[in-house]
């Protein structure tokens, strides 16, 4: 078992305040990592960045923070960082949350997961399906890890409830949703784990499911789809799991059932037939693991910076500023193409996007690819610049 080693108190702060600052999502957070070194190098460079880039940026200041984290240790919680030891390593995707608020056994992140999900409306067969499966999977020290919703996500959760379950939320980790699922939301805290990168307190809105269902798909070697109408949102957890290089299985149904109509086109689409815990084991026994990236290259790769200095010149920045806007367009460009065109420095064209970035003119789409974000009469940056001239002081 890993030794748990937490960030100072220091470095959580300045991470809390970094990831919960607008246009800071998990790509961009990795990138100031990567940039300077840390979440307090980079905070310290955020106020300039966002100067250039044209905009003011308010950043979440250190009461808010601080107020967040003592309302964790109040609940015998604990933030987890990306850069500590034990943070897990299948979370090393290119958009994985940089951070999670954690409740209950954090060491139980240390077995190979596997997640199982599917409709909240399911039969009576999809839920002993799942329940049976979960509860043999986690006998055999897999992690079953689902979305606490109701229908498969809870009957997954309450067969592996006496090994131990991880439930990812979409709302905060205080927060049990549906509220019909507390009793379960207590017994998973008792004796399992809860996570998400949400702050505390808040509600699950729809529009956060897709952020939670990449979390299941990426902690996961696997994911299974037990029952999904062709709509569910357990097929958004199938195409994550799909690009992240994750084992997608389904269990098949009937085709007169629309609730099976979603898991059976995954398996016309070539996921793996399963309709027991065996027959998730002999798969994942055989999953391709050559995406994942190792903890200590990860560590290795947001550390890489410390020692730079903080910004080159404004004058320097603005000239790879206008490149880059002259480079864009409506199109998805791949980065390294962006920087081989450029001729500028890699650290350099990082920078300049990550300026345009924070003022909302570019966008980073995973993959490595780069888009440029049309203003309201439809100009890209490259034709808007003249108009809204980016500061050089």
């Amino acid at each position: 078992m890993l030794s748990p080693s937490p960030s100072s108190y220091a470095e959580q702060l300045a991470a809390l305040r970094l990831y919960r600052t607008r246009h800071v999502g998990p790509i961009t957070y990795y990138e100031l990592m990567r940039v300077f070194g840390s979440p307090t190098r980079a905070l310290k460079a955020l106020p300039e960045l966002t100067a250039r880039g044209g905009k003011s940026l308010t950043i979440y200041n250190d009461k808010q923070a601080q107020n967040e984290l003592d309302a964790l240790g109040q609940l015998s919680g604990r933030l987890m960082l990306c850069t500590d030891t034990d943070w897990p390593s299948a979370l090393s995707f290119e958009d994985a949350p940089p951070l999670l608020l954690a409740l209950g056994n954090i060491g139980l992140l240390e077995r190979p997961a596997v997640g199982i999900v599917g409709t909240r409306d399911a039969t009576a067969n999809g839920l002993r399906v799942a329940r049976d499966m979960a509860e043999e999977l986690a006998a055999n020290g897999w992690l079953v890890v689902s979305g606490m919703a109701r229908g498969i996500d809870s009957a997954a959760h309450e067969g592996a409830l006496l090994e131990g379950t991880a439930a990812i939320l979409a709302s905060g980790v205080d927060v049990a949703y549906p509220e019909e699922n507390s009793e379960l939301y207590e017994k998973i805290v008792a004796t399992g784990v809860v996570l998400s990168e949400a702050p505390l307190g808040q509600q699950a809105l729809q529009r956060y499911f897709p952020r939670r269902n990449r979390i299941i798909s990426g902690l996961s070697r696997g994911v299974v789809i037990v029952e999904a109408a062709l709509k569910s949102g357990s097929l958004i957890t199938a195409e994550y799991a799909n690009e992240q290089g994750r084992e997608v299985m389904a269990v098949p149904g009937s085709p007169l059932d629309p609730r099976a109509k979603g898991s059976n086109q995954l398996l016309r689409d070539g996921a793996a037939i399963v309709e027991s815990a065996q027959d998730v084991l002999t798969v994942l026994h055989h999953a391709r693991s050559e995406r994942e990236v190792h903890l200590k290259e990860w560590h290795k790769s947001l550390g890489m910076a410390s020692d730079a200095p903080l910004l080159p010149s404004g004058d320097e920045r603005a000239k790879v500023r206008d490149k880059i806007c002259s480079l864009l367009g409506a199109n998805e460009v791949w980065l390294s193409d962006l920087i081989e065109t450029s001729g500028f420095p890699s650290r350099m064209v990082y920078i300049a996007l990550l300026e345009l970035e924070l003022a909302g003119l570019v966008h980073r789409v995973a993959g490595d690819r780069v888009i440029a974000r049309v203003s309201a009469d439809g100009i890209p940056p490259s034709e808007a610049s003249e108009a809204q001239a980016l500061p050089v002081s």
